[in-house]
């Protein structure tokens, strides 16, 4: 199998016709659950995340919740669109029943096209207060001003999602969408029939810049203050998104013990935790800097923003400062902030990846085929997470604690 040679759509495509019919051969929904990395191993598709990493810059559970379209939303009694809008959701089902009766939309293909609908319908309502999606295409006056919210959205989508083939099918099938309703008269305009113009997404050209190590500690290195030194830990050194880092608060972090972590109620992919593997320190003195009667417990609190911490846009404006400062760039351009996350899994895959050499001396003497075997079958889970915390652990501290004489010096990608 030439994985490298695959496309989005050809991934997508082997989904649907050879590891979903495993799936469901094994008793697992194909499109609900998302398979693990080591049921795509033990049948032989290890291949798949090597090529969503490097060549499409995704992680395994990234391309099948955001491209193919699975996830915990599809239930027993149909799907949970996670949306209090009734004529919206009457709307998009509506639409996905045209899809599969009068164009003959394969089945497997319509839990892509519900996602994509989904997560505009509920980033417009988190952005715009309401997921009503339909109320203002009646009106050509207020036109100009739905265009401009659904646009909001897709900034959303720009800065969240990580290729430009991922947001192109997101825009594709929503577009689609406002399609169907002219064409059926529920519409008079598209507000999104020529947003692609606003962005610079290219199909079949994957944005995989990512950041060196080097120039990420330059980048550290040209903070001058704690707090901008912890913005740079976060996106970074934690790999959070810069809205999650915005509005980072006190009460999410559990700094002591031996599991220090950031707890997130709400998610991109659902409630969850994020290790703190480097920067407890950090994190410490900030909270010590802040404390005082007056704090509101965010870690880059605001006195002028109405949610009384910073916005995404700062930690982006921010970075790209600290960026500059340090002659930082990305095939020639400032980096942005979300090429920190990109780095942070691009060294927690070098991380694994070195800890599963160090392994292959017990492979051999265990008469094992891979390391990734000697992993899965004769290591617990937990003494796994502590192998690959401890390698990322280190990988980072090479990165944060280098010498900043060294990190001063101009780190260009030509």
């Amino acid at each position: 199998m030439n994985w490298s040679r695959k496309s989005l759509d050809d991934l997508e495509s082997f989904y649907w016709d050879t590891i979903a019919p495993a799936m469901d051969r094994d008793g697992m929904n194909p499109t609900r659950d998302v398979p693990t990395y080591e049921w795509l191993t033990d049948h032989g598709w290890s291949g798949i995340a090597y090529a969503l990493r490097e060549k499409h810059d995704l992680t395994p559970r990234q391309f099948f919740v955001d491209v193919v379209g699975l996830g915990d939303d599809e239930t027993d009694d149909g799907y949970e669109w996670h949306i209090e809008d009734d004529a919206t959701i009457e709307a998009f089902e509506s639409y996905l029943d045209m899809l599969e009766s009068r164009r003959g939309l394969a089945e497997s293909t319509l839990p892509t096209r519900r996602t994509h609908l989904a997560r505009f319908a509920r980033v417009y309502r988190d952005l715009h207060g309401s997921a009503d999606l339909l109320a203002e295409l009646d009106d050509r006056d207020t036109e100009p001003d739905e265009i401009a919210r659904c646009l909001d959205v897709l900034d959303e989508f720009d800065a969240d999602l990580s290729t430009d083939g991922t947001k192109l099918k997101y825009l594709q099938t929503v577009r689609a969408f406002y399609e169907y309703l002219v064409d059926f008269r529920r519409a008079r305009y598209n507000p999104v029939e020529n947003a692609a113009k606003q962005f610079r997404w290219e199909q079949g050209q994957p944005d995989n810049r990512t950041m060196t190590a080097t120039q990420v500690r330059a980048v550290y290195a040209a903070a001058t203050d704690l707090e901008d030194r912890l913005l740079v830990l976060g996106l970074a050194g934690w790999g959070l998104r810069p809205n999650e880092l915005a509005s980072l608060d006190a009460s999410q972090l559990s700094l002591t013990g031996d599991d220090p972590h950031i707890t997130f109620e709400a998610r991109k992919n659902g409630p969850g935790t994020v290790a703190l593997l480097y920067g407890v320190d950090a994190v410490a003195d900030r909270i010590d800097a802040l404390s005082d009667d007056d704090w509101n417990g965010f870690l880059f609190p605001s006195s002028r923003s109405e949610t009384g911490h910073i916005a995404r846009e700062t930690v982006n404006r921010r970075f790209k400062r600290l960026a500059d400062d340090a002659n930082v760039t990305v095939d020639g351009e400032t980096p942005t902030a979300k090429l920190c996350r990109r780095f942070w899994y691009t060294a927690y895959q070098e991380a694994v990846d070195d800890m599963l050499s160090q392994l292959e001396g017990v492979a051999a003497d265990q008469g094992s085929k891979s390391t990734e075997v000697v992993m899965s079958n004769y290591l617990s889970e937990e003494r796994r997470r502590s192998f690959r915390r401890q390698a990322m652990r280190e990988k980072l501290a090479a990165v944060f604690e280098s010498d900043t004489d060294d990190a001063a010096e101009q780190a260009m990608i030509n």
